[in-house]
């Protein structure tokens, strides 16, 4: 009740205590939300019986008085505007429905009130934490709240719920089937429940510069959380995250920005899925306006009637930031960045903060922009008018460096329509602030973000995307790269930038936390190295893939000319998707000990293979016979190889020496001593044989065939020796036999450049052993397996560890086609993965031991297997 005012009457409603505020929030909508700043309160105090002297004979037991002299008014007749400010001496009388609480409220307030009159912010702060976390001790949480008496209690702790610009505080329980958050004022609800068997993904996050946020989501694409949690100590954040992703590691593979990676280069998940990806990786959530997810501008276009997608000047140059687009004004800006004393800087705002979040949304979220301005809209000249005014200041204005949100990119055109009606006040020439105005080529809203995803998703962005990625979470966000991108902001927007735990002064504290929170934080960084490119389909496949399908006038190939390779290419695609029917089509037992190497002449009639027991065996597939036997000393072969025109048989051994053996005459033709230990694997391209050895080096030999019929047939010729650290164990040339990648007994990878024999990238890859690497068909990728049950994926352009898959077992050898891998376990199982989803498949039973080699024909139908057990199988696809 408002006491002395004319309409003294009792309204009915609830009264929220917040941090520096009184609320009174009414039950009906037309009356007016009171907001009191403990600030302006000149007194508090529970009235005595006799002091109520009220019109009204109501009962002021359970009755708080407060008296100030400034009240706001919000939302008067249920409609959003400014706030309306009422000053001089008002006083108003809240009567509890429980009389009981009486005591604990009037205490509480008073205590809040003498926190708001301390002159210093850091004094409030420290103050208002102390008053909560007493408040927190003294209560705990409802275990009748539980879904079932048979739940057990895993952990309990104190935390808040964040939501935009509010904090809730209560205490968070874990159980071993639910997420339980209970609110200390009971607000929105008694309590929030979130099923763990529901749970899809979980990041820890950065909240107010401390490692002390977490968030949980039940969807797997979803902008928004179903719940964002801040701890009080990064203990307890830690301990919630192990209990939640213990639990859901049973269900789902967590992801990394690596795996995404790999999804988005393969085109399996869109550029606005990996972007999503992205932000939430680097610790942006709509949850948090100071960290809000940033999206890129994509159209430079927005004068034009029609958006022509094909044109690369409708487009933004993603390989600069906001500020550097424009040439004129970023040499005035490197002008001042020269002069500034240290620490420097070239751009005095941000490309995300809260002010430009809600610059964009405030026409859906206007009571957010009230509270952070002091309850006032912006100038009507500075709103979000028109989306080629808000680019153009981009590119021109002094101070806006601003980029995108994900709304633009998404189905929900709300923001850029003013539905409730708002009074956003009136521009210079009179003309009143309504929806958004919007680039000729946009019949409407929703046409208008159609388009932008179609832009998001252009053959263009996905060519570029990635030099922006590099910008805003990659290598050019820090240090000298991104001094040479022009990409350097305020030093206090960086993570790490400031230490607030060193900062003894409270009062220092807050305020820079406050500037910080207010001025924008650049997200995380999450790659230290140029980000890979996406692989961008032949036009021929993409029209099957996109659903815009191209049409044959545009496609480069007509339809009767398909040519010998696409055929190829179909039934090898055909091979793949249909990998999972892979029959044992017959096995035989010829070798006393596990089988190293295959190979099989170009018609398929002759298998070779090598074995431990030191021999190689040649075997007739017509008649299912054993023809050759072959022992060139008594130490084991460790691979084999048939030289092009199926002639010569080359095989490497433990001895040190590679033998070449001649199919034609049936005999030892020629030894190499090329190595100081066991030779470890061969491989052969153009004359060029490159082996590998526990010697710790890969050679490059020319062996040119001798012109004589005398025994010695070959010349040698060492043409490079690439040198390792420790025992290289496997080799692998790529299609083009441009780059080879080696893999050693300690788990690191190196991709080598072969015509300078330099090494491209060198990077440890698994705990132990590398078993097998291999190039995928387009030399985009290599794979690798080890000793420590993990798959690996390498970007070969870059040389970033794109994505890891862990078995349950060693898998010892492997063929690929870039997303589906077939491999050959330690157990002797053959097991089929989809890369990108990170799991098995398809198992099929195989042999007894480990599968210790495999081959593959080029059209991928037929597989043959050697394993542990001394046998070799013979697979066939059967579609």
């Amino acid at each position: 009740m408002n006491k002395g005012c004319r309409d003294e009457r009792k309204i009915r409603g609830s009264l929220k205590i917040c941090s520096k505020s009184i609320i009174f929030e009414p039950d009906e909508k037309i009356q007016p939300i009171i907001k009191i700043s403990l600030r302006d309160c000149i007194s508090i105090k529970a009235p005595e019986h006799n002091e109520a002297n009220n019109p009204f004979t109501w009962d002021t037991s359970g009755g708080i008085s407060v008296i100030c002299n400034q009240v706001f008014l919000i939302k008067e007749r249920n409609i959003i505007g400014p706030y309306k400010t009422v000053r001089g001496r008002t006083e108003y009388l809240f009567q509890l429905d429980v009389a009981g609480k009486l005591g604990d409220v009037v205490q509480m307030l008073h205590q809040l009130y003498r926190a708001s009159c301390l002159d210093k912010l850091g004094d409030q702060a420290a103050m208002i934490t102390a008053i909560l976390q007493s408040r927190l001790a003294r209560t705990s949480f409802d275990k009748n709240r539980f879904q079932s008496i048979s739940e057990t209690l895993h952990m309990e702790c104190k935390a808040e719920m964040v939501t935009p610009l509010v904090t809730n505080p209560g205490h968070v329980c874990v159980t071993d089937a639910n997420l339980y958050f209970q609110p200390l004022n009971g607000y929105p609800k008694p309590v929030v429940q979130i099923t763990l068997q529901n749970v899809r993904r979980i990041y820890k996050r950065r909240h107010g510069l401390m490692p002390l946020g977490l968030e949980v989501f039940c969807t797997e694409n979803d902008l928004c959380s179903d719940i964002y949690l801040k701890f009080y100590n990064y203990q307890d954040r830690d301990e919630l995250y192990f209990l939640i992703a213990t639990y859901i590691e049973n269900h789902i593979t967590e992801h990394t920005a690596e795996s995404y990676m790999l999804q988005w280069q393969r085109g399996h998940i869109s550029n606005y899925q990996y972007l999503l990806h992205l932000n939430n990786l680097a610790d942006r959530s709509c949850n948090d306006l100071s960290q809000y997810p940033v999206f890129p501008w994509i159209i430079a276009d927005y004068s034009s009637s029609v958006l022509d997608l094909t044109k690369p000047e409708t487009f933004r140059d993603l390989s600069k930031p906001i500020g550097a687009l424009n040439k004129e004004r970023l040499d005035r800006l490197l002008k001042r960045y020269q002069e500034m004393p240290d620490p420097k800087f070239m751009y005095g705002s941000h490309y995300s903060s809260p002010g430009y979040v809600l610059f964009y949304l405030v026409r859906v979220a206007p009571e957010y922009m009230l509270c952070l301005q002091n309850g006032k809209f912006d100038h009507a000249d500075r709103m979000f008018n028109s989306l080629a005014e808000t680019w153009k200041n981009c590119l021109d204005g002094a101070t806006d460096f601003k980029e995108l949100i994900p709304e633009f990119y998404e189905n929900d055109s709300s923001f850029l329509i003013n539905s409730l009606k708002l009074d956003l006040g009136k521009r210079q020439g009179g003309k009143t602030v309504e929806d958004v105005e919007l680039p000729p080529w946009a019949s409407g809203p929703d046409d208008f973000l159609q388009k932008s995803q179609e832009a998001l998703e252009s053959q263009y962005v996905s060519e570029h995307l990635h030099e922006w990625i590099d910008i805003i979470f990659g290598y050019k966000q820090k240090g000298s790269e991104a001094i040479a991108a022009h990409n350097v902001f305020h030093p206090l927007t960086y993570e790490g930038g400031v230490d607030l735990n060193s900062i003894m002064d409270p009062n220092e504290k807050v305020a820079l936390l406050t500037q910080i929170l207010e001025f924008g934080q650049t997200p995380k960084q999450l790659f230290t190295i140029p980000h890979p490119r996406r692989i961008i389909p032949k036009l021929k496949s993409l029209s099957r893939a996109s659903s815009h399908s191209v049409s044959i006038a545009e496609s480069p190939v007509s339809p009767n000319e398909e040519s010998f390779e696409d055929l190829t290419e179909e039934s090898i695609m055909l091979a793949w998707n249909n990998i999972a029917k892979l029959k044992l089509h017959e096995q035989c037992k010829i070798h006393k000990e596990a089988i190293t190497g295959i190979a099989v002449t170009c018609n398929g009639s002759s298998v070779f293979t090598t074995s431990q027991d030191s021999t190689l065996k040649m075997f007739s597939r017509e008649s299912k016979t054993l023809q050759r036997s072959v022992s060139f000393s008594n130490m084991a072969l460790s691979s084999c190889l048939i030289l092009p025109g199926d002639t010569t048989v080359i095989c490497s051994s433990w001895d040190n020496h590679i033998y070449f053996y001649s199919i034609a005459f049936g005999r030892q033709q020629d030894i190499l001593m090329g190595h100081d230990d066991a030779v470890s694997k061969v491989c052969w391209c153009d004359e060029r044989l490159y082996s590998a050895s526990w010697d710790s080096t890969v050679k490059v030999w020319h062996c040119v065939p001798g012109e004589t019929l005398s025994n010695k047939k070959y010349r040698f010729e060492l043409l490079a020796e690439l040198e390792h650290d420790v025992s290289v164990n496997t080799i692998d040339l790529n299609a083009a036999n441009t780059m080879l990648a080696s893999g050693t007994k300690e788990g690191t990878i190196s991709i080598w450049d072969v015509t300078t024999a330099t090494v491209l990238h060198q990077l440890p890859c698994h705990s132990g052993t590398v078993f097998n690497a291999a190039f995928s068909p387009d030399s985009r990728h290599l794979l690798s397996a080890g000793e420590d049950s993990c798959f690996k994926v390498i970007d070969v352009q870059t040389g970033m560890l794109i994505s890891s898959v862990t078995a349950d077992e060693p898998q010892r050898c492997f063929k690929w086609d870039g997303n589906t891998i077939l491999s050959g376990s330690w157990s002797g199982e053959l097991l089929i993965w989809d890369l990108l989803g990170g799991k098995v498949i398809e198992r099929i039973k195989g042999h007894t031991g480990a599968i210790m080699s495999m081959w593959m024909n080029e059209q991928c139908n037929s597989v043959i297997t050697g394993g542990e057990d001394r046998q070799i199988m013979f697979w066939k696809l059967q579609y």
